[in-house]
């Protein structure tokens, strides 16, 4: 199944905020970790926009244990290469421990620049990304 993700952090390498997942087929994941200490950026263009209260992170990733577990495979596409570090980070559980997930591979693409309805919203970017990404199959 492939699946566009989405991310927000908090500014430059900083640490996860919310994380989105849409699949072709539809399914969506949105959880929301919330930021204690916001960069200045974030904290005007983020934080207002994210349209869910905030779980800790041990809740974000058994929630996405659920999700991924639905799919036989997933081949993860992205348009920024950190969004693929933070969920790869969310798989982690302990020293050892990581989720269970079905074969995974992932890619980033350069060419899914895409203007979404709610700009810097993780759930709405992931939409946005995935209708790019459609539309030049379709053509």
């Amino acid at each position: 199944m492939r699946i566009w993700i989405d991310t927000e952090f908090n500014e430059f390498r900083g640490e996860l905020i919310s994380m989105a997942l849409v699949a072709e087929s539809g399914e969506e994941f949105y959880e929301v970790v919330g930021c204690k200490n916001p960069g200045p950026w974030v904290k005007a263009h983020v934080l207002p926009i994210l349209g869910k209260a905030p779980v800790g992170m041990s809740q974000l990733q058994s929630r996405l244990h659920q999700y991924l577990s639905q799919f036989d495979s997933i081949h993860l596409i992205a348009d920024w290469p950190e969004d693929i570090a933070h969920f790869c980070r969310a798989l982690i559980v302990g020293p050892g421990e990581r989720i269970c997930t079905p074969a995974l591979s992932m890619v980033i693409r350069r060419d899914l620049d895409a203007v979404s309805e709610i700009p810097h919203n993780a759930l709405a970017d992931a939409r946005a990304i995935r209708a790019v990404h459609m539309a030049k199959e379709a053509k």
